[in-house]
């Protein structure tokens, strides 16, 4: 059997298979809302463990470079020395006084350079405990937030788990009826349904009404709408507007509340014919 062409359905089958479409991406929406903020807060908690796990590495590197500092700074504390050792055992050996005077102030270069090296030395280990308080720091809060982001994915698993089933079969719904729909309607559909808040791209007419923005709407263009014999848009806020009837929702038409008339109470004075006055009986 030949598949039916979008283009070639009626403007009225197009409207309602769109609605049905509306429907069944409200109900996914409504599953994605029981998740709450949770995506979100896994996602934040993903990226600041992400971030603190660089700057981790970040600080293990500079501890790496100081301590590599300090064992370079050692070796030339002990080339240092030696050159002392071996300048102070010339100096048993001079001939004259600026032979001394040379190994003097070699001895004295090698024993400032030695200070100096231990001054550099003493400098990168209050870094290195300086920067091992960060790491340890950093890591606490790592941990911290790993736990935390432990929790939140149960939590997401569990309600994903409760609603994949349901969800899946309306993406699946979804798939159907977007092939159904015309690529041009479908995509102006997409177009207005992300950019309204509620994610409504069509909407039906409630109390002469547009159901999106709850603008009036004139009579003449109701009279369009129920007509189905084109797309009609909202003026103001761009939503597809659709006849109640063709979505398939019943609307309680509100009836005009009945005028009580008041009736003025007329008062009528009747005589009774039968009252006589009292008269006193005659003595016998």
């Amino acid at each position: 059997m030949a598949k039916k062409d979008p283009t070639d359905m009626p403007v009225e089958e197009r409207l309602k298979t769109l609605y049905q479409l509306q429907t069944t991406l409200s109900g996914i929406d409504e599953k994605r809302a029981l998740r709450g903020e949770l995506p979100l807060e896994v996602q934040d908690l993903e990226d600041e463990i992400e971030g603190l796990t660089t700057r981790v590495e970040n600080i293990q590197h500079d501890i790496d470079e100081y301590e590599q500092a300090v064992t370079m700074k050692k070796g030339e504390i002990e080339t240092a020395k030696a050159s002392v050792e071996r300048y102070k055992t010339q100096l048993n050996d001079v001939k004259n006084n600026r032979e001394y005077d040379t190994l003097s102030k070699e001895i004295e270069f090698q024993t400032l350079e030695i200070e100096l090296c231990n001054k550099k030395i003493r400098e990168a280990n209050f870094k290195i405990e300086e920067k091992k308080g960060e790491l340890a720091q950093n890591q606490e809060i790592i941990d911290d937030r790993r736990q935390a982001l432990e929790v939140k994915k149960s939590e997401l698993d569990e309600i994903m788990e409760e609603t994949r089933a349901e969800e899946e079969k309306l993406k699946a719904r979804v798939k159907e009826l977007e092939a159904k729909i015309e690529p041009r309607l479908l995509t102006s559909f997409k177009r207005i349904r992300k950019n309204a808040r509620n994610g409504l791209g069509i909407v039906y007419v409630q109390r002469d009404a547009c159901g999106g923005c709850f603008n009036k709407i004139p009579p003449q263009r109701q009279l369009d709408i129920k007509m189905h014999k084109k797309v009609i848009v909202c003026e103001y806020c761009g939503r597809i507007l659709i006849d109640p009837e063709l979505a398939g929702v019943k609307i309680d038409k509100v009836q005009p509340e009945e005028k009580k008339t008041r009736k003025r109470a007329i008062r009528k004075t009747v005589k009774k014919a039968d009252e006589t006055p009292d008269v006193p009986e005659a003595e016998a």
